[in-house]
């Protein structure tokens, strides 16, 4: 589904990634593991079309996708998150993660379809679906575990397209 073959990117006379070679099968989940400052982040910008590649290829279900514009690779069924996430803190929880609910759609969303599904993103990991619930009762976890619903409900919006 997934390959990524001799991928490189550099930064002036700084190689970020030299030579990285994986692939990626459906329903597979694979960790990506390294250091500070080893290029994991790098890696996940260019697979998502935020960096453009120096060498390699990046091919989706035998697509090249290195160097497409991020929407279109989102498109295409490759999402992405943040380590650090930051919710609105003025808004609750629900209606953070109904935000996401919005975006990708072909037409318009309905604000109670909207938050129905962010409802359901927040129960599947756990979070409060009190539309009162103030995101500023989550703690580090709690943040984390925020971020799953928006991205869930972010792909769903796409009718379970996502692949990456």
């Amino acid at each position: 589904m997934l390959a990524v073959q001799g991928l490189t990117k550099h930064f002036g006379g700084f190689t970020a990634v030299d030579d990285v070679h994986f692939e990626l099968e459906k329903g597979e989940i694979l960790g990506l593991i390294g250091p500070n400052g080893s290029g994991k982040s790098t890696i996940f910008k260019m697979l998502s079309g935020a960096l453009k590649p120096n060498a390699g290829s990046i091919l989706l279900d035998g697509k090249e996708i290195g160097g497409v514009p991020p929407h279109e690779i989102y498109g295409m069924g490759v999402g992405r998150t943040f380590q650090i996430p930051r919710p609105i803190r003025r808004l609750t929880i629900l209606e953070n993660a109904s935000l996401a609910g919005f975006y990708g759609h072909a037409g318009p969303v309905s604000r109670e379809e909207a938050w129905r599904n962010a409802a359901e993103a927040l129960e599947l990991v756990g979070l409060p679906t009190d539309p009162k619930a103030s995101v500023s009762i989550l703690g580090a976890a709690g943040l984390k575990s925020w971020s799953w619903p928006r991205r869930w409900r972010r792909n769903r919006a796409c009718c379970w397209r996502m692949k990456v």
